[in-house]
Formats: C-alpha cells, sequence, structure tokens
C-alpha cells in the first residue's frame, strides 16, 4: 500500500498548497502526479504495478464522477432552461477539442498509437480507459493523455476564458467542462456551484460526443 499512501499524501500537500498560494499551477491534482511521477521515476517502478497498487483508489473515481450530478439537481430548473445553449455549447466545444487532438500529431509526425490516444483525450479518463480497446491505443496511454488533457484545460481555460471577456457562469462552465472533463470540472467549482453545474453538464457531453465519434470512425 505504499503507493497508495504516497498518492493520498502527495494529494493532500497539492491541497494544502492550493490554500496558501492562490496560482493555477498550484492545482492539487498537478502536484500530486509531479511528485507521484517523480516518485516512479526514482524507484524505477513500472507504470502497470503502480496501476495496480492503487486500483482502489481508481474505484473511486466512479463514485466521485456521480457525486458531479448534485449540484446538476440543485440547478435542475436553471439548467433546463439553458439547455439549447448548454448541449450546442458543449458538442461544439468537444469537437473543436477532438479536432485539434486529431491535427496536432498528424503536425507533429507522432506514431498512430499517440494519435489513437488522444482521439480520446476530451473524455473523462474512464470512458478514455474503455474506448481504448475500440481506437487500438495503448489503454495506459489514451487515460494518462486524458489526464493531462484535463489538467491542461484546467490551467489554461479559465484565465483565457477571462481574457476573452466570458464571465457567464454557464458559458463558463460548459466551456471548461467539454474540453477538461474532471479536472476541468474540479477547478469550474471554485467558481461557484453554477459554473461547476454547466462543468458536469459539459464533462457528460463530452463523454457521449467522443464515444460517437469513435463509434461512426470504427
Amino acid at each position: 500500500m505504499t503507493w497508495v499512501a504516497l498518492t493520498l499524501l502527495a494529494f493532500a500537500l497539492g491541497v494544502a498548497a492550493q490554500w496558501r498560494v492562490r496560482h493555477p499551477l498550484v492545482n492539487p491534482t498537478l502536484v500530486a502526479t509531479v511528485i507521484v511521477a517523480g516518485g516512479l521515476l526514482v524507484t524505477a517502478t513500472p507504470y502497470r504495478d503502480y496501476t495496480a497498487e492503487v486500483r482502489p483508489l481508481s474505484f473511486l473515481l466512479g463514485p466521485a464522477v456521480v457525486a458531479l450530478a448534485v449540484p446538476l439537481y440543485r440547478l435542475r430548473a436553471l439548467l433546463a432552461r439553458e439547455w439549447r445553449a448548454l448541449g450546442l455549447g458543449g458538442v461544439a466545444g468537444t469537437l473543436v477539442g477532438m479536432g485539434a487532438d486529431a491535427a496536432l500529431p498528424r503536425l507533429l509526425g507522432l506514431d498512430p498509437a499517440a494519435r489513437a490516444a488522444l482521439l480520446t483525450a476530451p473524455a473523462t479518463s474512464p470512458v478514455a480507459l474503455q474506448l481504448a480497446a475500440f481506437t487500438g491505443a495503448p489503454s495506459t496511454l489514451a487515460a494518462t493523455l486524458a489526464v493531462l488533457s484535463g489538467l491542461v484545460g484546467a490551467l489554461v481555460l479559465p484565465p483565457m476564458l477571462t481574457r476573452l471577456g466570458v464571465r457567464h457562469p454557464l458559458a463558463r462552465g460548459i466551456a471548461i467542462g467539454s474540453v477538461a472533463h474532471g479536472v476541468g470540472t474540479a477547478r469550474a467549482r471554485e467558481e461557484g456551484e453554477t459554473t461547476g453545474a454547466a462543468s458536469s453538464i459539459g464533462m457528460g457531453l463530452a463523454a457521449l460526443v467522443v464515444t460517437l465519434v469513435v463509434a461512426l470512425l470504427g
């Protein structure tokens, strides 16, 4: 249980650091990722051994995603009124993200495995992991790129939206959730319950759109 303890401790350190330093780079998930990755490199531990040991933590991803539905229920009346804008924004944001993820590896000359893994990056990691069997991507690479996509989105999108003058909670939330899924939704909830609820919708739509695209391409 060494890696389970280290992972929990690393995340706790990230949360503590975020309370002290209000900066986008001081993200608990990012801090924990860096610490754990450093530990794996120093000890030369294979990633498959790490994933096998922390499987109990991975299992909690499901309940954590379900818990994101709580603000959806509380704000159901508002979200029901704005379902057209939320649906259009979520689908458009996900398709743009998938387009960028499809074009980037071709421009960089990445191998087919990386291209396939990036195709599902806009979806949350559990979805990307399941879709890897259909895209032919290595499952660990697909899940890792999905997490990295969420981290980058959570770091870049909020300040970018602010600079673009996008301040409405629903607009900010749907934009963040549709491309940065769970990590982005956690970041969106820091801005308020409405932003977090819209981000949850964006995350759900992203998972649906990515799955449909993979099915059509398959």
